[in-house]
């Protein structure tokens, strides 16, 4: 497959130490708590379905270290590092993975469906690109409250062929809402590579049909994604519409837990794994003098011990009780 994108790199001097040594802590914190979800899953002790975020943790940490607390987001199927980025808290995403009354949604939303309006989390969506006129419509409410909130929608490569995008980014477009679209472009869609779905492969270059900026940057550099986002969060914030970026990424493991991935190319997966959005970021960070390898080695060993207690707290939680089973159901 075709790699290449026009992916642009920001400068060093673009994020300072404090936060760059953050943005690999909640990085590596996302990467964690995504291996300790994929083992208890195959050790049979989580019901549903999992996708693993594992790989694509840059995008998620780039684009939320540009927001603040109460601008919202949108997520999708993959959602788990948006929602830890966002500020979600680690246990109680656990105790709803393992269907737990203790969950962010009692048990009853499971992996693709936790969502935090506190925190401006409206919602994973298990629907292929629900989340996008979701966005829109939170971001047509800030507008209309004259609010300075920003909405950011997250979906995939897939998403982008659907109706609800072009009909959302027409929108957005033509009453120049205050939101962010940000396609999580990781080269596949499902099991379905990218070139044969899509004639022209260039998803940010669909914005210019728009008549609204778009960017494509390089999803695995995640200096470069919260350059990116900045640029498009404060053009939002301050009235001139929405931007549509994406970010070329890539899943280090399966679609779901269970996909046997034979669709891909074994050079080319080894190849995107040498680009780890971890490492690489740790490798800058140890370059320019913000911290050691012992410093970061630190970083890793807390978040791992951080995801097993949350694993702990999940799975002693209560579960759901029979009369449990009626509430939060709406009728029309």
């Amino acid at each position: 497959m075709k790699t290449e994108t026009k992916a642009r790199k920001a400068a060093p001097t673009d994020v300072d130490k404090s936060r760059l040594v953050e943005m690999y802590t909640m990085m590596v914190r996302i990467r964690e708590f995504e291996e300790r979800m994929s083992d208890l899953f195959l050790a049979g002790k989580l019901p549903g379905f999992l996708h693993p975020y594992i790989g694509e943790e840059a995008v998620a940490v780039g684009v939320m270290t540009a927001l603040r607390v109460d601008d919202y987001i949108t997520s999708t199927h993959r959602g788990h590092g948006h929602l830890l980025a966002k500020g979600g808290d680690a246990g109680k995403m656990m105790a709803e993975l393992y269907g737990k009354a203790t969950g962010y949604c009692h048990g009853k939303g499971g992996s693709m469906h936790i969502a935090d309006p506190d925190l401006g989390i409206l919602g994973a969506n298990g629907i292929v690109g629900a989340g996008i006129p979701l966005a829109v419509g939170a971001a047509l409410a800030s507008q209309y409250k004259h609010e300075d909130t920003v909405a950011v929608s997250f979906f995939g490569d897939g998403a982008s062929n659907r109706g609800t995008f072009h009909e959302a980014l027409n929108l957005a477009a033509l009453w120049s809402l205050p939101v962010v679209f940000v396609c999580e472009n990781n080269l596949y869609g499902e099991w379905t590579c990218q070139e044969q779905a899509m004639k022209l492969c260039d998803i940010a270059g669909r914005a210019t049909g728009y008549g609204i900026p778009g960017a494509a940057v390089d999803g695995n550099d995640v200096e470069a994604v919260f350059a990116a986002a900045s640029e498009a969060v404060a053009r939002a914030r301050a009235g001139d519409g929405p931007t549509l970026i994406e970010c070329l990424t890539w899943r280090h493991g399966p679609h779901d837990i269970g996909d046997p991935m034979r669709y891909r190319d074994q050079a080319e997966h080894e190849a995107w794994l040498e680009k780890d959005p971890i490492p690489r970021c740790g490798r800058e960070i140890v370059d320019r003098g913000y911290a050691t390898q012992s410093d970061l080695d630190r970083i890793v060993a807390a978040a791992r011990a951080e995801m097993a207690e949350a694993a702990e707290l999940g799975e002693a939680g209560a579960p759901p009780s029979e009369e449990d089973v009626l509430t939060d159901v709406y009728s029309g």
